[in-house]
């Protein structure tokens, strides 16, 4: 029983590497991280093939029932700090295999609801948690096992959702009418218990440089086991750090180094609480940052929520509207691959890209209140999908740009971005679905996603003047200062 045990535990247990591979266990990570999409916003945005027969099952209005999606939404963004409060605390395997347990059960018991309000339970409520618990630990801890191929990997691993998008829509619309929508959501769930197989193969990874000076020596062996592996800990980035800090000479006086290490055993009584810590709201930048989240994330569910009633209402077969969104998911996976070399090249600068793709994302909003007919629609869905694709896979990796927050802050900034773009991810389906019981007229849920989409792109304009103006002072208190700072000024008094 014990050598079972250990190997399992070699098998599935920490991967120690002397710095970043770039790769290794990484790329396990990275199939992991593409299928939790696919089982994730992938079926989010697929849902869309059960709105009425939903409405007509239950009697109830396009508002009632985009609540569904909205709740699970909602909450599976609100929840971003308690989700990585738990990968803190008990590790990102046991974290997204309960996430994935979460999800299959959900799904599954919504084929046995009779109302509405059971489905804001199972669907809203219990997958919705399970998504969270699934989606952030396996992106952060990817993160962590590349440096230079990040962007494009995470890019690639992203397009998990849209794949799932394109084959999801017209695979689940053709079960659904072969064996009915309770049998087909049962099949949805039992394909999600896939998630619960991700989070074993989520190795953490623990970075262990093969030679250190004794300066290095004494800072690395303050830091705790628990901190070198959890979600949003100092440990990594000074680990890290370290290894490319050329200027740090072994010969660095202790008297400097000590206060380092004051430092770091006072961090550690406050590690735990890093992610409840919310003084990055005090940051002008971050501010407007998180203000064009909120905006702009009533345009990224709704289109994918009305589109297939939008071109049935212009006279298009059903079954023929359904691959509206296989049609915006082969869009969308091309805008995530080109975004991450875009952004790589440098010749502009990231956040002045993202403005330009939000900008254009309002006016094609706008464009599909006017277009008629099936090639006008293939347009605008074509458009849509690519800038989706920019847009979802920078904006929460741009809160590491120095014209945000930075990477020092990143960690403490994710959680109360996500949490804040949650409330725009909870009202925006009804909203859309509150103007189409009233007008009577889908494209009426468009102009709602234009609105917020107009909105965000002009607080996101707002951003760098806020950063560059100071309209808000960033508090440097002894929290929020690196070691890694404190080291590199130490190395640089020294040379």
């Amino acid at each position: 029983m014990a050598q079972w045990i250990f190997r399992l535990r070699s098998c599935f247990g920490s991967k120690v590497y002397s710095e970043v591979p770039d790769g290794g266990w990484g790329w396990i990570v990275a199939v992991a991280l593409f299928l939790v999409e696919v089982f994730t916003y992938g079926v989010i945005k697929s849902f869309g093939i059960f709105l009425k027969d939903l409405m007509s099952d239950f009697n109830e209005t396009n508002s009632r029932v985009s609540w569904i999606i909205s709740i699970c939404v909602f909450v599976m963004t609100f929840t971003a700090p308690l989700s990585t409060m738990l990968s803190n605390r008990f590790g990102f395997q046991p974290v997204v295999m309960f996430g994935g347990f979460l999800i299959s059960l959900g799904t599954i018991s919504t084929a046995f609801t009779s109302s509405i309000n059971q489905m804001y339970l199972t669907i809203g409520i219990a997958t919705g948690l399970g998504y969270c618990l699934t989606f952030l630990p396996t992106a952060t801890i990817l993160s962590q096992y590349f440096s230079r191929r990040r962007s494009v990997v995470m890019a690639m691993a992203s397009t998990g959702e849209s794949f799932a998008t394109f084959a999801f829509a017209p695979a689940f619309t053709a079960l659904k009418n072969y064996i009915g929508r309770r049998y087909t959501l049962v099949v949805i769930g039992t394909l999600q218990g896939i998630t619960i197989i991700c989070g074993a193969l989520l190795r953490p990874i623990v970075i262990k440089p093969t030679s250190l000076t004794e300066t290095e020596q004494k800072i690395t062996y303050t830091l705790p086991v628990e901190q070198v592996q959890g979600f949003g800990s100092s440990g990594d980035s000074v680990v890290q750090s370290l290894e490319q800090e050329q200027g740090l000479k072994s010969g660095i006086e202790l008297e400097e180094v000590e206060p380092v290490q004051i430092n770091l055993k006072q961090q550690d009584n406050t590690s735990k609480n890093r992610l409840l810590d919310l003084t990055v709201l005090k940051e002008g930048s971050f501010l407007c940052y998180s203000a064009f989240g909120l905006f702009a994330t009533l345009g990224f569910f709704a289109p994918q929520l009305y589109v297939v009633e939008l071109s049935a209402s212009l006279g298009t077969e059903r079954d023929k509207a359904a691959y509206m969104l296989s049609i915006m998911a082969i869009s969308e996976i091309i805008g995530r691959l080109s975004i991450g070399w875009v952004m790589n090249c440098g010749c502009i600068r990231k956040i002045f890209v993202l403005l330009i793709c939000v900008s254009l994302m309002c006016l094609v909003l706008v464009l599909f209140t006017i277009v008629n007919g099936f090639w006008g629609l293939v347009v605008c869905c074509v458009l849509y999908g690519f800038l989706l694709g920019n847009i979802t896979s920078t904006h929460i990796p741009m809160l590491a740009e120095d014209d945000v927050v930075g990477i020092q802050r990143m960690p403490l900034a994710v959680g109360v971005y996500v949490c804040i773009q949650s409330f725009a991810g909870l009202a925006g389906p009804p909203l859309g679905g509150v103007l189409v019981d009233i007008t009577q007229n889908y494209s009426a849920a468009f102009y709602s996603c234009a609105a917020g989409m107009g909105l965000g792109a002009i607080f996101l304009g707002l951003v760098r003047p806020a950063k560059t103006g100071h309209l808000c002072r960033r508090r440097n208190n002894g929290e929020n200062n690196s070691a890694v700072e404190q080291v590199s000024k130490a190395s640089q008094r020294n040379c």
